[in-house]
């Protein structure tokens, strides 16, 4: 899409004093804040401004808050006491005095009873300095190392601990690869405990993240009981986020492994060779090689079961997540390959029947869309009217992100029932038009209703993606795809155009938006005379604009190319070096009804400003299609002394716009 353009800007003038001196390069004395990846948030979920998901940083938060409390808890006691003084106002204060003392007493020998107790307090000391955000490298370093001596040898003892828990992950952060690696041993095989952790599962992340000598260890420690950490409240996310961010290929493999069944877990032959870690990167068709059809046909069975258990427990969150999701369209391309085909159709339609009302919870990532789209190419017209209904209230959602998107663009393309897309999908994307412009993906989704994978909009990777259910599409859809497409905008168009003519002019301001206005009115068909109107109203107003704040429309670059453009009656091919013209649309009206209502005065300052081209554009318009008539008119707004005046001036375009003029004579 093209980048808001902004005014040409004017070098400053160079100081009497010679030129600037350059800036001197320092190293950074702050340590800047490290960006947290965060996964794709599925369209089911509802939009927040703030995303308060982060774990670091919320279980920081909730550290600080205990720790707080438990420094001024020895005070709670002392509190009640006072209240019940003042409430009384007959107990003597010395004895008062001295049930404190007491209570204080008591209080310091529990806390001294519990394990470590002395060395969380010497690391609460150095940790409240380590943690802090704008203090220099070198002493937050320093602070990292007096951390690691105090709970070096301990950390196995103390991680489970929610403040420990916390102090940990702060070394892992801010520490080297000597303190990752030391803590990483000293937690080897305790992981998988870990990781189900309500605060320790914090930890387990942070390794992930940042220790990735040891991240195959790790991840190894979690085989075998994969499936059951993701319906695990605590350790669920946390194997989401290795598999979605931080997981190579192979150590993604590591993990989906548990899907494909015991028989592969038990008797796998991968040594961690090369030639092993290459054939585990190709996943279900890597672990298929090789085999015999009777064990194939297990291996199958056995994930769609682990699937179909994920599936029947949406409750417990997994299915959202990417590695669900790639175990199941590694299912499905596995499938492709089964000789029998019946065999084949019905491994596919068992596992649709099992995930066919979670389907919304797939579309966000770039596996769980391909699977979905999968699903409606093959699917029957009563599998493709279920899917629609399970995306149904999720389509505004979808259509502004990336991967869900696309889920929308096979529907319309597959499915043959143009009446159900009419009322189920269109008018959902239609009526959030105004939204949508802004927006590249939002403006594709509205595009596609109109000019289907395009290259103005459309890049080729995007259309090679969409195009991938083209061949199955050849054999379960019945209807031409040209009869389709026309159906799907003719369906579309009532809404745009009724947009076009409420929020058109404005949003046409909008460098986005101008790209939406433009398409809409080129290809979409029914009487186009109010959406006209309502574009060329705005032209008229006083040229140039009296607020320096709210330019004129035709000062807008991109607004001034939108008007060009409708003039033409198409876009401009750089390739065959002509103007492609739509028979959707009529310049003849546009240039009628600018004539009409912009007037002369306004047309020949917009001739002498920034609007050249568009004037040149609207006088070739009236000479090839408009009346005699209407030439005579416009002829005479333009006088000898006018085109002399432009001739002398430096107008960008003076010779296209002479040339123009002089061709209405």
């Amino acid at each position: 899409m093209p980048a808001v353009q902004n005014g040409p800007k004017k070098r400053q003038p160079v100081s009497q004093a010679g030129p600037a001196a350059k800036k001197s390069r320092t190293a950074p004395s702050i340590v800047r804040e490290e960006v947290v990846k965060k996964r794709k948030r599925p369209v089911t979920l509802p939009i927040r401004e703030s995303d308060d998901e982060s774990s670091d940083e919320g279980d920081e938060d909730q550290v600080e808050d205990v720790t707080q409390l438990e420094d001024e808890g020895e005070d709670a006691g002392s509190g009640s006491g006072e209240m019940s003084v003042d409430a009384a106002g007959q107990k003597d204060s010395n004895a008062a005095r001295e049930s404190h003392k007491v209570q204080r007493a008591l209080y310091e020998q529990r806390k001294a009873a519990k394990p470590h107790s002395q060395l969380l307090v010497d690391a609460k000391r150095v940790w409240s300095l380590a943690r802090q955000k704008n203090i220099p490298l070198a002493e937050r370093q320093q602070h990292v190392r007096n951390l690691m001596k105090i709970v070096e040898g301990k950390v196995k003892d103390i991680v489970l601990k929610h403040d420990a828990s916390r102090i940990i992950q702060t070394i892992v952060k801010h520490g080297g690869r000597k303190e990752r690696d030391q803590i990483a041993s000293e937690l080897k095989g305790h992981f998988k405990q870990l990781v189900q952790g309500k605060y320790s599962k914090f930890l387990v992340s942070k390794l992930i993240r940042h220790c990735t000598a040891r991240r195959e260890s790790i991840l190894s420690e979690f085989q075998g009981c994969v499936l059951r950490l993701l319906l695990h409240r605590e350790a669920s996310g946390v194997l989401a986020d290795a598999f979605e961010l931080h997981a190579n290929a192979y150590e993604r493999s590591i993990l989906l492994r548990d899907f494909y069944g015991k028989e592969v877990t038990l008797f796998s032959t991968n040594h961690g060779t090369e030639t092993d870690k290459e054939k585990a990167k190709r996943g279900l068709q890597g672990v298929l090689e090789g085999m015999d059809r009777d064990r194939q046909k297990r291996t199958l069975s056995a994930v769609k079961e682990n699937l179909t258990t994920i599936f029947n427990n949406p409750d417990k969150g997994a299915v959202v997540h990417a590695i669900v999701h790639r175990a199941l369209w590694e299912f499905l391309s596995a499938v492709h390959d089964v000789e029998d085909e019946t065999e084949g159709e019905k491994l596919r339609r068992e596992i649709f029947e099992s995930c066919q009302d979670v389907l919304a919870e797939m579309v966000h990532t770039k596996d769980g869309s391909r699977a979905v789209r999968e699903f409606l190419a093959f699917g029957t017209a009563k599998d493709r009217k279920h899917v629609i209904k399970v995306i149904k209230p999720h389509v505004a959602r979808m259509c502004v992100d990336d991967e869900a998107q696309l889920v929308i663009f096979t529907a319309l393309d597959v499915i043959d029932d143009t009446k159900l897309t009419g009322k189920s999908l269109i008018p959902d994307i239609t009526s959030n038009a105004e939204t949508f412009v802004t927006t590249p993906q939002g403006r594709r989704s509205l595009f596609y209703l109109l000019v289907p994978r395009t290259r103005r909009h459309f890049t080729p990777a995007q259309i090679s993606i969409i195009a991938e259910t083209d061949s199955i599409r050849e054999k379960t859809s019945k209807k031409d795809s040209a009869v389709r497409s026309a159906e799907i905008r003719q369906a579309a168009s009532p809404s745009l155009l009724k947009f076009v003519e409420e929020k058109g002019a404005e949003v046409a301001r909008d460098p986005g938006g101008s790209l939406a206005i433009l398409e809409i009115m080129l290809y979409t068909e029914g009487d186009k005379f109010a959406a006209i109107s309502a574009l060329i109203q705005p032209l008229a107003s006083t040229y140039p604009s009296d607020d320096l704040s709210r330019p004129h429309s035709i000062d807008l670059p991109h607004t001034s190319r939108m008007y060009k453009s409708l003039l033409q009656g198409g876009h401009f091919s750089h390739t065959a070096k002509v103007v492609e013209r739509t028979a959707l649309f009529s310049p003849a009206d546009l240039a009628s009804i600018f004539i009409s209502t912009v007037g002369k005065e306004t047309t020949l300052a917009m001739a002498q400003g920034d609007g050249t081209f568009v004037v040149a554009e609207l006088l070739r318009s009236v000479q090839e299609e408009c009346s005699d008539e209407l030439k005579k008119q416009v002829k005479r707004w333009f006088s000898k002394s006018f085109v002399s005046s432009i001739r002398n001036s430096e107008v960008r375009g003076k010779d296209i716009l002479i040339e123009k003029i002089l061709a209405l004579s």
